[in-house]
């Protein structure tokens, strides 16, 4: 239960997980119907699992193999055409401008692929980023331009996340990412009342629902 990187590491990448009834876990784990076992690997005995990092064997009836969600094979499964299957996986993220549109297929957005602490919110964002293009309201940098901002990005992840620097997130930093999308779509940044207010007051879902 002890993580390996910082706070703040864990909280840049969006691996920050949530446990709804903290309570209970804790105590589960306490009385040991939980059990909290760190390996490398396993393997399998005729009763259960064989856990190879202590030695131990645990009974079980039943095994969930909880594998995560592999999202880069998802959305390079989409393409019937093996280039833009290459495009889309051929980065350690998949890079998108805006974290929504591919510089080479920018016929296709993307929402909800790129991570944030608060997923919801940021997703609705992206739509009405991608409804103001749509509806002509900005248009698209060049190629070029979208792909030197990915650069950079990418830069950023590998000094902020290190090893965790494949991953799309915006974790930490949705204030400033909303600030680029209310910017491409001609919203005003400032979306509080007042310059201190913008600083220093903690903004949310309710500060962007109007233009």
């Amino acid at each position: 239960m002890v993580p390996q990187h910082s706070f703040s590491k864990d909280a840049r990448s969006s691996l920050i997980l949530y446990m709804p009834d903290s309570d209970n876990f804790i105590n589960a784990v306490e009385e040991k119907s939980i059990q909290l076992k760190k390996s490398q690997s396993f393997s399998f005995y005729e009763k259960g699992i064989f856990i190879d990092e202590d030695n131990t064997q645990i009974e079980a009836e039943i095994v969930i193999f909880a594998t995560g969600f592999r999202g880069v094979e998802k959305l390079k499964d989409v393409f019937e055409s093996s280039t833009f299957g290459d495009f889309i996986s051929g980065s350690p993220r998949v890079p998108l401008y805006r974290e929504c549109i591919h510089p080479q297929i920018p016929q296709v957005a993307v929402i909800g692929f790129s991570e944030s602490l608060s997923n919801m919110y940021i997703s609705e964002m992206r739509a009405k980023w991608v409804v103001a293009l749509l509806e002509g309201a900005f248009k698209l940098p060049s190629v070029t331009e979208m792909e030197k901002d990915i650069a950079r990005w990418d830069d950023y992840m590998k000094q902020s996340t290190e090893e965790n620097h494949y991953r799309s997130s915006v974790g930490t930093l949705e204030i400033w990412y909303n600030d680029q999308l209310c910017k491409d779509m001609g919203m005003n940044r400032l979306r509080k009342n007042g310059l201190f207010a913008n600083l220093f007051e903690p903004h949310g879902p309710l500060d962007y629902v109007s233009p």
